[in-house]
């Protein structure tokens, strides 16, 4: 049986986000934007629970199309906020249609925003070699000033806690324990 980080419960949707997609580098900007939408929406809540509402979440929001969400307005709000299938908090909605806007304008100022984000770690990803889950830390310098950054242009949910988690999840810091299976592959990479 292979060895999984800690927080990878028996659940199957925890398993299988580990074992394919938790620490794989992205450099699309629709996915990027998906996750920096999701784990603003985590917070305050269990990662479980917006895994469980990723589909709807990908409806919700035109799949995560950073033009069509940009041009979301005052109805889709309204709309949103009747959806049970996501987490109907005025703040992270709003917060969504915002941040699409501030990825549309560091698209057209870096020509993408795969090249902006990637930049906090030098376009390439961080390995980490933690023994244990309890030393992952909750943010890093790096995340801290991804956060200012993301802050200054525009954004909102994204704390320096946000933005780590966003880079553990989209590959930019290896940060599965080292006994985990996935560490060695991703490492390998």
């Amino acid at each position: 049986m292979e060895q999984r980080c800690g927080w990878a419960t028996k659940d199957p949707l925890y398993v299988r986000y580990h074992d394919e997609e938790w620490g794989v580098p992205l450099h699309d900007d629709r996915r990027l934007f998906e996750f920096l939408i999701l784990e603003g929406a985590q917070a305050g809540l269990s990662w479980i629970t917006i895994l469980r509402k990723r589909t709807n979440y990908r409806r919700a929001f035109a799949r995560f199309d950073v033009r069509k969400v940009a041009a979301f307005g005052r109805a889709d709000v309204t709309r949103l906020l009747r959806d049970d299938g996501i987490v109907r908090n005025r703040l992270k909605i709003e917060s969504t249609i915002d941040n699409a806007r501030a990825v549309r304008a560091a698209q057209a100022e870096f020509g993408s925003f795969d090249r902006f984000i990637w930049s906090f770690t030098g376009g390439g990803t961080i390995q980490n070699r933690r023994r244990r889950l309890a030393d992952v830390p909750a943010q890093t310098p790096d995340a801290i000033a991804m956060s200012r950054a993301l802050k200054r242009r525009g954004f909102r949910f994204v704390g320096p806690t946000i933005c780590y988690a966003f880079m553990q999840a989209v590959g930019m810091v290896n940060d599965h324990v080292v006994d985990c299976f996935r560490h060695r592959e991703l490492r390998d990479r």
